[in-house]
């Protein structure tokens, strides 16, 4: 080939590398690009779905939050399941119900957190709104009340122990079954005993209902006998309310008031003098209480140190608008200026 032929295809190629030079660079700036936009989009589509979850779990714990309302912080029973709709604050002071029954035991609680850690030993004061219920219900009020009262009543707590709480998660107990309260571990049924120990059973139950019958007869007749309620304070007057043997013992044995001019028998029973002696009149020369042969003649004072005891007991005024409370040795000298008033 002549020299001018080569220069020619010399040139040619290197037209053709050239254009393909700027071909591969336009394809790199062009690719930055793209992949940049890519990026961007799929983080703007990560942002959305991060927006999404945070309100969709924001509505999940309010709705959370919601369901807690309605459930008991003790026993995790529901509202909804007492016919009144009862309920409690967990925090605050007590009510007044409550409150005259601690004072009558002499206890010194004001607060609730203080009452439930008492009575249940669970502390309430570091409770937070998003994990614990706010209020008790009032089976438990009910608990909290027999546990200070003599009073006995069919009131039970529905759980082995206090219920435990935890923060909202995708398998909460509390969102899925609010309406009926959290339920408990079904417990095995106990084995029922033989036919022949239910006849023995109930046999022994309508023997010891005959006997219970009789000695009501029996206490009814003796109290139409003394017939001593406009005379003698109730045991209900008391200020305190003293464990029940306490007050069995401070009590006649016939008309069941606070004992008024105490004697004892030989037999170590305790009555009114007033109440004794006409039941021996009438019945027969006999204790009322173990049928031990018993005389007017053998009655005699108790020891000083119980009479100075019953003296000392606090009693509330039963004359209407006098809301006073005096000492049982006072009582009489008490009594006698409501009747000089009226006089």
């Amino acid at each position: 080939k002549s020299l001018p032929e080569e220069c020619h295809l010399a040139n040619d190629d290197n037209g053709k590398m050239t254009s393909s030079l700027d071909k591969v660079n336009d394809a790199m700036t062009l690719m930055p690009q793209e992949s940049f936009h890519k990026e961007q989009n799929l983080n703007n589509g990560m942002q959305t779905i991060d927006k999404d979850a945070f309100y969709v779990n924001q509505r999940e714990i309010e709705a959370h939050q919601v369901n807690l309302q309605n459930l008991c912080r003790i026993c995790g029973g529901s509202f909804k399941n007492d016919p009144c709709k009862r309920s409690h604050p967990v925090h605050g002071p007590v009510d007044d119900e409550m409150q005259a029954l601690l004072r009558k035991k002499e206890r010194k609680a004001t607060s609730w957190p203080d009452l439930l850690n008492k009575v249940f030993k669970i502390d309430v004061r570091e409770d937070m709104d998003t994990i614990h219920p706010t209020n008790f219900c009032h089976n438990c009020w009910s608990v909290i009340q027999r546990k200070f009262s003599n009073v006995p009543c069919e009131v039970y707590f529905p759980r082995k122990g206090t219920m435990e709480w935890h923060p909202h998660s995708t398998s909460c107990d509390v969102c899925g079954t609010s309406s009926h309260g959290i339920k408990r571990k079904k417990q095995d049924p106990s084995p029922q005993g033989g036919k022949r120990l239910r006849i023995i059973a109930e046999r022994a139950r309508k023997v010891m209902y005959a006997r219970s019958q009789k000695q009501v007869n029996n206490k009814s007749i003796m109290k139409k006998i003394t017939n001593c309620k406009k005379i003698h304070l109730s045991t209900k007057m008391l200020t305190v309310d003293y464990p029940v043997d306490f007050v069995k013992s401070i009590s006649c044995q016939i008309c069941e008031h606070i004992l008024a001019d105490p004697v004892e028998t030989t037999c170590k029973h305790l009555f009114c003098r007033l109440c004794i002696l006409k039941c021996l009149k009438i019945i027969g020369s006999y204790c009322p209480s173990c049928r031990y042969p018993c005389f007017p003649t053998d009655l005699v004072n108790p020891v000083r140190s119980f009479l100075s005891i019953l003296n000392t007991l606090a009693v509330r005024c039963p004359v209407k608008d006098c809301h006073e409370e005096v000492t049982l040795g006072k009582y009489s000298h008490h009594l006698s200026g409501h009747k000089e008033k009226k006089e």
